[in-house]
């Protein structure tokens, strides 16, 4: 029974697949262009240079017929006077000759740290680019004076700094990551969402530190109860992206609850319900196995704190269990419940680019919230 039902829901969330997978054979089609369109620049190159060396003579201005009496010519490496110079070295051939290269480039990360080391960025950008937390959390330690820049307190996140500055944050120096890393993590329970608990309890990070030596973090949160897909990474300009109210990311659970639910009770999630911090309305919900009502999958793209837990508390439904099977485009496939792996190159071009698959935009104008997630 458990894994019919699982399949079902499997159904449930696929879903909204589709585009995604459309959107990457996208962007490998448009790769595999630019690629062309390289070599065939490559290859055009050749053919013109090979041209020019040859007829390379033809490019040289005439010598005129008569010319002003000067010195004699003098002999060099036993070539007789008046005999026709050669074009030059091929060093030169190719200095005097060479085509500028406008191909397209290959993204180079160690470049592109190198270059961000030496811009100047917003104080609260560069602390979130250095992993230690996301743009809003860095935001909120500036302002309360907990960051110094050159030995001296600044209280203003928009703070322009660079690479080349001192920035210390709770007394510790930080330092822009040179190497950008991203885990996708299938928490289980009692494990709490955060860098680091007062009282020492488990948290995620425990259960990630072999695999990185860089300093990563959770984007957004769930609660310590709440298991399923968790991303931590050190790239805060993603992270801040992912978070930020604006994107409406789209999440998918699978909700047990302590009693069977009714269909009038799905109609009234996806139509909108009211609750203490206003109207939500749930994209997408249904059974994830028709014989088991006490088991529902719902789609939501709100980031506001403990939502799904409360829409459900609200109809008068305890949660007995709640699971993450998505986030963004990302999927607990193959991840057993406690361990992690690493994301592929596609999977973080299309988190960067936030496709359109599993992002739906903010078109009711309504109220943004904090999207630090805590379901």
């Amino acid at each position: 029974m458990k894994k019919q039902r699982t399949d079902n829901f499997d159904k449930f969330a696929n879903k909204t697949r589709g585009s995604a997978i459309k959107e990457q054979y996208r962007q490998e089609k448009k790769r595999n262009k630019l690629e062309a369109r390289a070599a065939g620049e490559e290859m055009r190159k050749k053919k013109l240079d090979k041209a020019r060396g040859i007829n390379v003579e033809e490019t040289k201005p005439k010598e005129p017929k008569f010319k002003k009496a000067g010195p004699p010519a003098k002999r060099t490496e036993n070539k007789p006077i008046g005999r026709k110079q050669e074009s030059g070295s091929p060093e030169k051939k190719s200095k005097r000759f060479k085509k500028p290269d406008n191909r397209p480039q290959a993204f180079d990360p160690q470049q592109s740290t190198d270059k961000a080391s030496t811009e100047q960025m917003p104080l609260n950008k560069f602390i979130a680019h250095a992993g230690v937390c996301g743009r809003r959390e860095a935001a909120d330690l500036v302002k309360d004076g907990k960051v110094t820049v050159n030995g001296d307190k600044i209280f203003e996140p928009g703070y322009k700094v660079s690479g080349a500055d001192k920035v210390v944050v709770k007394g510790k120096q930080v330092f822009l990551q040179r190497n950008s890393v991203y885990i996708l993590l299938n928490k289980p329970k009692d494990f709490l969402t955060t860098s680091s608990d007062p009282q020492g309890r488990k948290t995620v990070l425990d259960l990630v530190k072999q695999a990185t030596t860089e300093r990563v973090y959770p984007v957004g949160r769930l609660d310590r109860n709440t298991t399923g897909v968790l991303l931590l990474t050190n790239d805060g300009e993603l992270a801040q992206k992912l978070t930020h109210p604006s994107f409406e990311i789209k999440k998918i659970y699978e909700v047990t609850l302590d009693k069977p639910v009714t269909k009038k009770d799905l109609e009234s999630i996806t139509s909108g319900i009211t609750l203490e911090d206003g109207l939500i309305q749930a994209d997408a919900v249904g059974y994830t196995d028709p014989k088991e009502k006490t088991v529902v999958g719902i789609e939501i793209h709100s980031g506001r704190n403990r939502i799904v837990r409360r829409i459900f508390e609200h109809l008068g439904y305890e949660v007995k269990n709640l699971d993450r099977v998505m986030f963004a485009n990302l999927t607990k496939k193959n991840v057993e419940r406690g361990k992690w792996r690493l994301l592929q190159e596609k999977e973080v071009r299309l988190l960067k680019y936030m496709n359109q698959s599993f992002v739906r935009k903010n078109k009711g104008g309504g109220k943004n919230v904090a999207s630090e997630e805590q379901d």
